[in-house]
């Protein structure tokens, strides 16, 4: 029987996974700057903090959770997303009453979501994640925005597009819900399913359906700006403000609606701008989230944060030729000539491994035109040529690569030489 990978994940193989080892150092590097610091949750929970945390009436919840149960007749889940997670580790663990205030955490982590696989959208998926808890100042909300962008930026890409909207706070949200029920009700038979069971529920997501986007209501549906009561007006405000200042380009869009039920205030997207991307143009979404944290049983506290998949990042370089700077290459690789210098290699290896070299030699008997093919298959910076000869003056002979130079070199003078 011939097995075959599950339909939505992938291999990613040695020479990606270069490039996805150095993404993640970037992301590491950077939540250090902003003092984020990193927490790791289990790759399953219970099923009810997904409906509870994500939302009931979105379709991660109702169509794409991998639910199972346990033996123990157990509902778990596996995570179709961060921050519920994150979330409820932050009530669990009693980060709210930790003295340095917001809690400022990022998470990097398979998510799985049962869905139809397409270009840069997979069932297993990477995500990168921040949050941000126990801070209503609208500052973090531009500090979060900034951290996105610069994470975007520093690994060079060009044309992004950020898009901010502010869904308002509780009675700014009642307010647009009660209106966009009237429009949208004597009309309902029109829309999908779907639609039509967020009518009551949760009307604000209709206008983030993909089936009836196009319908002539959605472009005519109430605007949430102008709900907004003069507290949610004056934090809006303030977020642009500090966008302005820390100098990041932005447009407002007050059709900009995130698909989890748990966001208010301020919301936003980054996306590629230009072609060559595919339909899906998103690159990142979040926002904040003031009641989840009460939802999932914690205190009242504010949060935000975002989330982005590694996959469509991976994606959106490879449309916009950016060349990661991974490393690529030994140090150098190990020739041997003859019985005693094969005997001798694996102790000389290891002492060039303990000093922080990446060497490597043969393991398959080969020649010397075969281990000097393979030295320059793996792109090894020097070649160190060891027969009985050198063995007798214990020492190597010392091959630079790219000149093709060659000097002979006491054992315990190597590090001198490729150290530099």
């Amino acid at each position: 029987m011939k097995y075959k990978i599950p339909r939505g994940t992938q291999d990613i193989l040695p020479a990606q996974s270069k490039k996805w080892q150095y993404i993640e150092q970037k992301a590491h590097d950077l939540c250090k700057r902003y003092n984020y610091q990193e927490i790791r949750t289990p790759m399953f929970e219970q099923t009810e903090l997904f409906a509870r945390g994500v939302g009931d009436t979105t379709d991660i919840v109702q169509k794409e959770m991998y639910t199972f149960e346990d033996r123990g007749g157990r509902s778990l889940t596996l995570r179709p997303e961060g921050t519920a997670s994150t979330v409820r580790a932050f009530v669990e663990n009693k980060m709210h009453g930790w003295a340095d205030q917001p809690v400022k955490l990022y998470y990097i982590g398979p998510m799985f979501r049962y869905e139809r696989p397409q270009s840069g959208r997979m069932r297993q998926f990477v995500q990168l994640g921040v949050e941000a808890m126990g801070s209503a100042d609208p500052a973090i909300d531009a500090e979060v925005i900034g951290l996105a962008m610069d994470f975007y930026r520093e690994l060079g890409l060009k044309n992004l597009k950020l898009v901010v909207n502010s869904l308002g706070d509780k009675e700014s949200r009642n307010n647009h819900r009660n209106a966009l029920i009237d429009h949208f009700k004597p009309r309902i038979s029109e829309f999908c399913g779907d639609c039509q069971s967020r009518l009551e529920k949760n009307p604000l997501r209709i206008l983030d359906c993909k089936v009836d986007r196009d319908h002539e209501l959605m472009s005519s549906a109430p605007s949430i700006l102008d709900y907004l009561n003069e507290e949610s007006l004056d934090y809006f405000k303030k977020v642009q403000q500090f966008l302005n200042d820390m100098e990041i380009p932005y447009e407002v869009d007050a059709t900009l609606v995130r698909g989890l039920d748990y966001y208010n205030n301020t919301a936003f997207e980054i996306m590629i701008d230009g072609e060559g991307f595919g339909a899906i143009t998103t690159l990142t979404g979040g926002g904040r989230y003031n009641g989840l944290v009460e939802e999932i049983g914690g205190p009242t506290t504010p949060g935000i944060g975002f989330a982005l998949s590694l996959e469509r990042l991976l994606m959106a370089l490879d449309t916009q030729g950016v060349e990661l700077p991974v490393e690529q290459g030994l140090d150098a690789y190990l020739v041997t000539m003859g019985d005693q210098a094969k005997e001798a290699a694996p102790k000389l290896l290891h002492q060039l491994r303990k000093k922080g070299l990446t060497v490597d030699g043969d393991y398959l008997g080969r020649k010397m035109k075969g281990q000097m093919k393979a030295a320059d298959r793996q792109q090894a910076e020097y070649v160190l040529i060891l027969g009985e000869d050198e063995l007798a003056q214990n020492s190597v002979m010392v091959k630079t690569m790219a000149t093709g130079e060659q000097e002979l070199i006491k054992l315990n003078e190597i590090m001198e030489k490729i150290g530099k």
